[in-house]
């Protein structure tokens, strides 16, 4: 044996290997700084902080969202979740999503039951899971806000479960309680249209196909279906098959959308759909025109000037497979391209701009960063690609070269004591440019629109006066939601303004036949052939209709807690334990303790419970009869009762 080796030691491969462990330390290393630089290089995830290291984005339109969740994401997340019971989430959500609810079926695997829970109440929960500020809605009420953690990714949960229902490939069907339609009462049969086929129209039309009406049609003006959607927000963060998606779920239902015809469009107007038919009318149009600037009237597109109305339709229709037969080549953005705009659009603008070839990006708004409209994470994505922001500017002249753009002469603006901004010509700046894009907000100021409109009434900017709470104008036949109705800035609140007119239309349309409809919205859930499997099991010759039950106590401590679960779905229970002698009952405390497996977790997510509560501390009658009550008023629902032997024998 070759003296020089040590059993007691592993051979210098495995010694190596293992040398990676954390061992106890007999002297600290010294590396120099030059050569930590260069290795870390090696093992850096981040990008380094420096021009050269930009990320190419010329016509990569991959999903960039922070919020995107794998599955392991989406369980790890959902654990968080605190399900408190008077939700802040849910009451700052525009479609009042019942967000802990989904969220319990995530951390469930029942991916299915959360992609239902969401799509009940928000028939675009895909879209809006992908595309809502959640900082400003429901992350913003999340109440582990406060906590080291951070608040629950209630949008990137919102994406996975509804993302995951899409791959399934699984239609929308009627609501399995309406007679079938050959049967529905002949108000359900009335036509109703909707024009525009963006978010607003999509969840009205829905909605109403869920309640049962048979005849409903979308016209759309554009080639292309999905409204802004489609047309303004990138492939990077709102893929078209997502849109896409929704839109087949809807027309899953029946309704029928027809291109290529709008308000204005041959003729077409509201009183002509009115002679033609139609009891109801939803105008979801959004608001088409660009505001645009005084200083730019005359420039287009050839001499490097765009509205977002023309440049982000263009990035859409070159970068989103299947949106329409007219698919075209990203427009091709050298040099220096500057964005007027502080909202989410000027930001969708400025991220699009690079991935068309530009060299660099200013984003240019008039006041400071405390007052962009854009939500935190747009412009956080803006940054991260190395826009450039330059806030106090409001833009005065063009300058022109050889009848192209050559750069943008800005003046500076300063807020006063007394909150007003003003315009400082005394300060003035120059921006060299090759591009620029407008965003400076949209309006509808079409003239044709405007006449095929009457005769609801407008307001002094040219929308229709809405009724906030019916979503009705000034003709009771006339509905509207979405942006061209004033009061929806995102598209969740678009969607939200779509499902309000549902029930009021269709209050409307059952009115016209002489039928009442309660006041209190009362609007179908989501149905798949999923809700219709039979899942019923039998043993010992009892047919229960689910396998899911409660086993005594203290889930069924009393006969109310069992009406609770029965009427949330539960198939069967097993009531507590009782006596025929309630004097033998001595101690029906229950001693629910936290279990020894928990760890540092606290709230949700415990590892386990004792529970050493005795008998029921009610009476042999007190079951007897209460459980003929539950009998009779769920039939199907399987009761057992358990008799202490104690009190048998005696």
């Amino acid at each position: 044996m070759n003296r020089n080796i040590k059993l007691s030691k592993d051979l210098p491969d495995i010694e190596s290997i293992l040398a990676l462990n954390p061992r106890v330390k007999s002297h600290a290393q010294i590396i120099s700084t030059a050569s930590k630089k260069k290795e870390k290089k090696h093992w850096k995830r981040n990008p380094e902080r420096n021009c050269d290291s930009c990320m190419k984005l010329e016509n990569n339109f991959d999903d960039i969202k922070h919020t995107t969740l794998s599955e392991r994401g989406a369980l790890r997340e959902a654990l968080r979740c605190l399900k408190c019971a008077d939700a802040p989430c849910q009451k700052s959500c525009p479609t009042n999503l019942d967000i802990k609810s989904f969220i319990t079926s995530i951390s469930n695997k029942n991916y299915y039951g959360a992609a239902r829970a969401i799509l009940s109440d928000n028939p675009l929960g895909l879209t809006c899971g992908m595309v809502c500020p959640t900082s400003e809605l429901c992350v913003g009420g999340c109440n582990l806000y406060a906590s080291e953690e951070g608040p629950i990714n209630i949008g990137g949960l919102q994406q996975f479960a509804t993302e995951v229902f899409s791959k399934m490939g699984i239609p929308q069907i009627r609501n399995p309680e309406l007679p079938p339609a050959n049967e529905m009462p002949e108000s359900y049969h009335a036509p109703i249209a909707l024009i525009g086929c963006g978010p607003a129209s999509i969840s009205c039309a829905s909605l109403l196909a869920r309640l049962g009406y048979d005849n409903i049609t979308i016209f759309e003006k554009q080639k292309y279906i999905g409204g802004l959607s489609t047309s303004e927000i990138p492939q990077f963060r709102l893929p078209y098959e997502v849109v896409q998606f929704e839109i087949d779920l809807m027309k899953d239902l029946g309704v029928k959308v027809v291109c290529e015809k709008g308000l204005g469009v041959n003729g077409m107007t509201l009183s002509s759909l009115n002679e033609g038919g139609f009891k109801a009318v939803f105008i979801g149009i959004g608001l088409p025109q660009a505001n645009r600037a005084e200083i730019f009237q005359g420039l287009t597109v050839d001499q490097g000037f765009f509205t977002s109305k023309d440049f982000l339709p263009m990035v859409a229709s070159a970068s989103k497979k299947g949106m329409c037969q007219c698919r075209s080549a990203l427009p091709e953005l050298k040099g220096v391209v500057i964005v007027l705009g502080a909202g989410d659009t000027a930001f969708d603008c400025a991220t699009s701009a690079l991935r068309c070839g530009a060299r660099r990006v200013y984003v240019c708004f008039r006041k400071g960063f405390t007052n962009i409209r854009a939500v935190p994470e747009e412009m956080e994505l803006a940054k991260e690609e190395k826009c450039e922001f330059l806030p106090f500017l409001s833009p005065r002249e063009v300058i022109m070269k050889n009848g192209r753009i050559a750069g943008l002469q800005f003046c500076r603006t300063e807020l006063t004591e007394d909150g007003d901004w003003l315009e400082d010509e005394d300060q003035i700046i120059r921006l060299k440019a090759d591009y620029i894009i407008s965003a400076f907000g949209s309006m509808l100021n079409d003239p044709q629109v405007t006449e095929a409109i009457a005769p609801v009434k407008l307001t002094r900017w040219g929308t229709p006066e809405v009724n906030m709470e019916t979503m009705q104008t000034s003709e009771p036949w006339v509905f509207a939601g979405g942006d061209v109705a004033g009061l929806a800035n995102t598209t969740v609140e678009s969607v939200n303004d779509g499902k309000q007119a549902s029930w009021h239309i269709h209050r409307y349309v059952q009115s016209l036949y002489g039928h009442t409809v309660d006041t209190v919205p009362k609007l179908p859930l989501f149905y798949s052939a999923i809700d219709q499997v039979d899942i019923s099991v039998e043993v010992c010759g009892l047919k229960f209709p689910n396998p899911f039950g409660l086993a005594s106590a203290p889930p069924t401590t009393s006969t109310a807690m069992i009406r609770r679960a029965f009427e949330q779905g539960w198939g069967f229970a097993l009531t507590k334990t009782f006596g025929l002698d309630k004097d033998l009952v001595t101690n029906v405390s229950p001693r629910i303790v936290r279990g020894t497996t928990s760890g540092h977790v606290y709230g949700p997510g415990q590892g386990s419970f004792l529970n050493i509560e005795l008998i029921s501390e009610k009476t042999a009658a007190y079951w007897c009869q209460s459980v003929a009550e539950l009998k009779k008023d769920f039939p199907h629902n399987l009761q057992q009762g358990r008799l202490d032997k104690a009190c048998q024998d005696g």
